[in-house]
């Protein structure tokens, strides 16, 4: 592979100024963090919220970085004198330069790039999918959730000798997903579902559903699409674009008539299995996270590894080795307890997931600690609401809530012993009260409500007993 130079740098970023140092410095590694930079790398200045990555570049130099590539500084005669043997790249826009940096970089490889988004569960199935795809190629995924238009192109330059590409797409405004789609130009787009995420933002669920599909714009002509059938929006897309959209589209589902189907589902506290019905066969696929959704995570997982011709034994070792990213349906057993950590981020539509999921547990008191669902706007009163309902059709014993909206879900929970906390620490201290042995306790709430802080803290109390 050739590598990156920073005279392709100069020649990809617009308006890019090399201020000192060499033009022909290779540029491997590329990272925003002075803390993680290791000799050779590349620095990004990025200019947050809180701080100005751009001004930390002496720390970047003085830990090694070879390359730094800034906006809004004065690089003065003295600081070439001083930083000649780093290469100092001036750009107008260093989150517009690693976006154009990154576009490169994919034009140099010629693999497969499966691209993932959604309104919910897109990191789970990244994690299914990279890991099934892990049995045939040498693959690189997105970390975490790094999904935005900074994680995206990142992710791309971490590409080296990897033989496939998994990356994951979030947004909360319409255009973005365009974006990164040019940016990543994938060989298979899948969209998990569409939900209400970001409806306050987006104004319904159909805007959210067009900016959903942005993902197919950067889609190969011989590309594929790999949708959730059982989606309505999805469903009656792909009913009208079936026989008529430019590249192949493969389905997957439980209820609608799919490409590849999950029957025989059963689903118990600590996995599924269920037998996965392709157009050429049938085999049996052990999840080992609970829950319906990681069964439609898993078909999914099974539709990408079928389009990239994919052994049975792969797909089944694939799903069954998934690591998952950290506090998403997280369950941990402390002697008679259970915790349920999916406190990273919450929708409607994951709320209803977890909750359902407790409710089918057979566990003694289901208690669920419930936090507001942010970034819906005018739909805050009635999607806290329904969440109430979904706590109620479950039988959840004790609903604790924090949080303004958060009180409508008690109001709907009826039949459940009902708490409202102000603070997380109240929340903590009203669930120390009222868990007993046996019990299960979900917890789950939009990642700016901290509520790792309840969990880490129920856990440490847990293990204290």
């Amino acid at each position: 592979m050739k590598p990156i130079t920073v005279k392709d740098i100069l020649a990809v970023c617009q308006g890019a100024k090399l201020v000192c140092g060499s033009p022909d410095a290779i540029c491997t590694n590329f990272s925003k963090d002075t803390r993680t930079i290791t000799p050779g790398d590349v620095y990004v200045g990025i200019k947050g919220e809180r701080f100005d990555g751009n001004a930390l570049y002496p720390e970047a130099i003085q830990n090694g970085a070879s390359v730094c590539i800034l906006q809004d500084v004065t690089i003065g005669e003295a600081e070439k004198e001083t930083y000649q043997n780093c290469a100092i790249i001036l750009v107008e826009d260093t989150i517009q330069a690693i976006q154009e940096i990154a576009a490169y970089k994919r034009s140099l490889y010629h693999i497969p790039v499966v691209a993932i988004t959604g309104s919910v569960g897109k990191t789970s199935t990244k994690d299914l999918v990279a890991s099934v795809l892990a049995e045939k190629y040498q693959v690189l995924k997105t970390e975490g959730n790094l999904n935005n238009h900074i994680g995206v192109p990142m992710t791309i330059l971490r590409l080296k000798e990897e033989e496939l590409l998994v990356v994951e797409m979030g947004m909360d405004h319409a255009g973005e997903i365009r974006n990164l789609t040019n940016i990543a130009k994938p060989t298979i787009a899948v969209i998990t579902n569409v939900g209400t995420s970001h409806i306050g933002q987006l104004g319904s669920q159909e805007a959210i559903f067009n900016a959903k599909l942005e993902i197919l714009e950067g889609l190969s002509e011989e590309g594929t699409i790999v949708i959730n059938n059982d989606n309505e929006l999805l469903h009656n897309w792909y009913e009208e674009k079936k026989n008529t959209y430019p590249q192949t589209i493969i389905t997957y589902g439980i209820q609608n008539k799919s490409d590849i189907m999950a029957k025989d589902i059963t689903l118990a506290e600590d996995g599924s299995t269920f037998t996965a019905k392709t157009k050429e066969e049938e085999f049996t696929i052990q999840v080992p996270v609970a829950g319906e959704h990681f069964v439609y995570n898993s078909l999914c997982a099974t539709c990408v590894a079928e389009v990239l011709q994919e052994k049975k034994e792969q797909i089944q070792a694939g799903i069954q080795k998934v690591e998952l990213t950290k506090r998403r349906m997280d369950i941990q057993t402390i002697g008679r307890y259970t915790i349920i950590n999916d406190c990273y981020n919450a929708n409607y539509d994951s709320m209803k997931a977890a909750i359902h999921y407790l409710g089918s547990t057979h566990k003694g008191t289901k208690i669920a600690i419930l936090g507001d669902m942010l970034n819906l706007g005018e739909y805050s009163e009635d999607l806290h609401r329904k969440v109430g309902q979904e706590a109620e059709l479950a039988h959840t014993d004790i609903v604790i809530t924090v949080g303004f909206f958060s009180q409508y879900i008690n109001e709907e929970a009826k039949s459940a012993q009902n708490i409202h906390c102000q603070t997380n620490e109240e929340a903590i201290e009203e669930a120390k009260k009222v868990m007993k042995p046996d019990s299960c306790i979900l917890i789950k709430a939009s990642n700016s409500m901290k509520f790792d802080e309840i969990a880490n803290q129920l856990i440490e109390y847990l293990q204290s007993l």
